[in-house]
């Protein structure tokens, strides 16, 4: 395998042990880097390393220190920090297995890809795989990686497994302390069904590739723009600030009404084909010559604003 092993080590499930190495499963996407320039000069800002009353220092010369009280320091040298013995630097236990609805989707953090290390670890690499995919399950366990121990998942995926890094609890921000304010109200009926039926007009097969990083790409054309420039200067655009404050139910209507209404392609499942169009193919009918977008026929008069349940303290 080309690519350079992130970890290697065995997971380990009672007394079974598998040899395996993992690898990231992520890279960075594109991004525009910037430096710092000095604007009168237009040469780059340097940064080094000081001492308080010396000046520049060797690099050879810094070591790592914890401060354990204001100017004073405990000197730890690499080898020292390394030497630090935990099991999970070179084991992974899997120590409790969950259904994977049970970890919420907010303590995910990376994921790697794991393979057997050889082959004579690959059947139970296998056998490892195909029951945790039979039983639904998520393994559980903590890996020491890069200065740290994580609490990891694993879980099948294609003919490997996939290793993801969870947050501690409290590495989490707690939900309750940011949605208390919001109010308990019950929505309007038909503003819930027309919705509903813009999500379903919206709604396909996820496919990645589908999306790119726009901001990167307006930065390019504005880099572009500026090399082009005689003054050295482009125009910039005023953006328009967003509406703040609520809309009444009036308006929330007639703009969920106005978005099921607006014409534009559906979204396409993994064979290319529209939901409607593959459904008429699937009932033995032609699909349409051009698809046309229509309000559905649960969509009622507006309402008038007083008829909105009256919101309740928070």
């Amino acid at each position: 395998m080309a690519a350079r092993a992130y970890w290697q080590g065995q997971i380990r499930l009672a007394l079974v042990s598998i040899p395996v190495e993992i690898y990231s499963a992520t890279r960075s996407g594109a991004t525009i880097a910037f430096r710092q320039i000095h604007e009168p000069s237009g040469k780059r800002i340097h940064y080094e390393k000081v001492v308080d009353g010396i000046g520049p220092v060797d690099p050879a010369e810094i070591v790592k220190g914890f401060e354990y009280e204001k100017g004073h320091y405990v000197l730890l040298e690499e080898e020292e920090i390394e030497g630090v013995k935990l099991e999970s630097k070179k084991t992974l236990e899997l120590t409790q297995f969950v259904d994977a609805h049970e970890v919420d989707a907010i303590y995910y953090d990376k994921p790697y890809y794991v393979v057997p290390a050889d082959d004579l670890a690959e059947e139970a690499f296998v056998v490892l795989r195909e029951a945790l995919r039979r039983t639904r399950k998520v393994g559980l366990g903590q890996l020491a990686l890069r200065g740290r121990e994580y609490v990891v998942s694993l879980k099948p995926c294609g003919r490997g497994l996939v290793m993801e890094t969870l947050r501690y609890a409290d590495e989490v921000n707690k939900a309750q302390s940011y949605f208390r304010e919001i109010a308990d109200i019950t929505p309007d009926e038909d503003l819930l069904d027309l919705a509903t039926s813009l999500i379903e007009k919206k709604s396909g097969r996820f496919d990645a590739a589908e999306f790119h990083d726009r901001y990167v790409d307006a930065l390019r054309d504005l880099i572009a723009r500026k090399r082009r420039s005689k003054t050295g200067k482009v125009e910039v655009a005023e953006e328009e600030a967003p509406a703040r404050g609520g809309s009444n139910v009036i308006d929330l209507m007639a703009a969920l009404r106005k978005s099921l209404d607006k014409p534009g392609a559906e979204p396409k499942d993994a064979a290319g084909a529209s939901p409607r169009a593959t459904k008429s193919r699937a009932a033995g009918a032609k699909p349409p010559a051009k698809a046309t977008a229509k309000a559905p026929a649960k969509a009622a008069p507006a309402k008038p604003a007083a008829r909105r349940p009256a919101k309740k303290s928070a």
